[in-house]
């Protein structure tokens, strides 16, 4: 009965954020503004994209006049409460931008007061990481203004984008090839969008993108670079992981950081194999890891792979090698590819 209710809890959460998304988008077609926007979330691209839409609607032809930006913590709230007072200058409104200051925890209460009354003819846009709903400033944001949660966006909402991307550019592109994708650059969709800018560059004559263009033009994450590593390692693959390592020292990443990486990696899959037995979904472990739903999705395949006493020797034996390297008893470049040696050899026992 409590699964249920937490899927329905998670549909419904699901369909307020598309809504509420769905809301921005009708207030910049009709042009009738809220007087206050919080914008929050992890999906630092979404948050950017609205600021921005946002900003360029409200204040036409580059208006620097009535327009005023504010960024981390330690703003000066009379300052700010002090220019909301003033009227615009030849214009409809004043609008004032705020991003990560910490309002929304503990350090909003006077500003929180000030916007239940603020001038018809100033408006806000709040753009935050993290919110505390049960702050002053969130309850007083949310009473007077809008409120948008931008989170990460799953795997089907990713494929969709990048399929509205390729064909605004005129082009074709696989279901399987967005996949091939996501799976090299990431999910963070700032990054897909540069990603996605060099795969239209580079298939400019051409009317389809394939998995090829992609591996020509497209940069490898060095997460996802070491998802393989370890990847290749489970599989007992041994000549590919060592070949993936010596790519990315190739690439000039410090043997102790591939290790630091390789480390959380287990560490990550071992949290992963621990919430699989207790019979949490994709959603739910990725919440509870950190984990971008996509990313939880490959993270839960791969620990199939290792039992929970193999995953925990790896994590000690890390570091004992990083021990073996301070003392000088091993290079660094060797201690690694030792530790790889090992347990991608079939003969690895846990």
């Amino acid at each position: 009965m409590l699964n249920i209710k937490k899927s329905f809890a998670k549909q419904n959460a699901f369909l307020y954020n598309r809504t509420t998304m769905k809301s921005l988008n009708e207030d910049l077609k009709t042009g009738q503004f809220r007087q206050i926007y919080l914008l929050y979330g992890e999906e630092n691209y979404l948050k950017k994209q609205y600021k921005d839409r946002f900003t360029k609607a409200m204040l036409p032809d580059e208006d620097t006049m009535n327009y005023a930006y504010f960024e981390g913590k330690g703003i000066d709230i009379k300052a700010v409460i002090d220019l909301a007072e003033t009227l615009p200058f030849f214009a409809d409104r004043r609008l004032l931008v705020f991003e990560n200051t910490g309002f929304f925890k503990s350090a909003g209460a006077d500003l929180a007061d000030y916007i239940k009354d603020v001038p018809e003819t100033t408006y806000f846009i709040f753009v935050e990481n993290e919110v505390d709903k049960r702050s002053k400033m969130y309850k007083a944001v949310k009473a007077k203004g809008h409120v948008v949660e931008l989170p990460f966006q799953d795997e089907s909402t990713l494929k969709k984008w990048v399929l509205g991307q390729v064909r605004r550019e005129n082009k074709q592109i696989s279901e399987s090839t967005v996949l091939y994708l996501l799976n090299k650059v990431g999910t963070d969709m700032g990054n897909l969008q540069k990603e996605l800018e060099k795969l239209f560059c580079y298939t400019l004559d051409k009317a389809g993108i394939t998995p090829e263009d992609v591996d020509a033009v497209c940069v490898t994450q060095i997460s996802n670079h070491i998802f393989d590593m370890v990847n290749a390692v489970a599989d007992k693959q041994q000549e590919r992981a060592l070949y993936l390592y010596y790519e990315l020292l190739a690439l000039k990443e410090p043997p102790m950081r591939i290790l630091f990486l390789m480390t959380r990696q287990y560490r990550i899959l071992y949290q992963v194999k621990a919430l699989l037995k207790k019979n949490y979904g994709r959603k739910e472990i990725a919440a509870k890891v950190g984990l971008h739903p996509f990313a939880a999705g490959k993270y839960i395949e791969q620990a199939r792979y290792f039992r929970s006493e193999e995953l925990r020797s790896i994590m000690e034996e890390s570091a004992g090698i990083e021990e073996s390297v301070k003392t000088g008893r091993l290079t660094d470049i060797l201690a690694v590819e030792l530790f790889i040696v090992k347990y991608s050899s079939k003969q690895t026992e846990a």
